[in-house]
């Protein structure tokens, strides 16, 4: 007949300050038959009463999660955290908007609709972050008159 053991386990985890789900007892009648703290601190020193390993959480799935990263996945546009500039850097922005100016006012020299001495200024004034964008300095253009009109080739502005 087996007896209840649920005192011993509740006195077994006090002394080893744990969980009584976390206390494993082997069948054994020196179990049943321990009534004190020291007789249960016997059975632990002996073996028979042990504790359960803690649960922990599994790395598993990250694991998986890394080497899928590492091949590329999981980077979209949607996955971006931070800051405005985090994906691409406000230098890279800058060169993006300037090299695209410079390549209209040399299209525009090249096809004789500006001077060398407008293209010197605009260039200057491009570099000093004047525009916004080619929109904003063809409009600049219009407006002060620079362009002269005479096309030579096929730039569209």
């Amino acid at each position: 007949m087996i007896m209840d053991t649920s005192y011993q386990k509740r006195l077994a985890a006090k002394i080893l300050k744990i969980s009584p789900r976390r206390v494993k007892m082997s069948q054994n009648k020196d179990i049943e038959e321990s009534l004190t703290r020291s007789d249960v601190r016997h059975l632990i020193v002996k073996g028979l009463i042990t504790k359960k390993q803690k649960k922990g959480t599994t790395r598993v799935e990250a694991r998986e999660k890394l080497v899928q990263k590492k091949k590329g996945r999981s980077s979209g546009r949607g996955r971006g955290k931070g800051t405005k500039y985090s994906k691409v850097t406000q230098k890279e922005l800058w060169m993006k908007t300037v090299r695209a100016q410079r390549k209209l006012l040399k299209e525009l020299r090249d096809n004789g609709q500006i001077t060398t001495e407008t293209y010197g200024l605009l260039y200057r004034r491009s570099k000093g972050g004047d525009f916004r964008n080619k929109n904003h300095m063809l409009s600049y253009l219009k407006e002060n008159s620079l362009m002269t009109g005479t096309k030579k080739g096929g730039a569209n502005a």
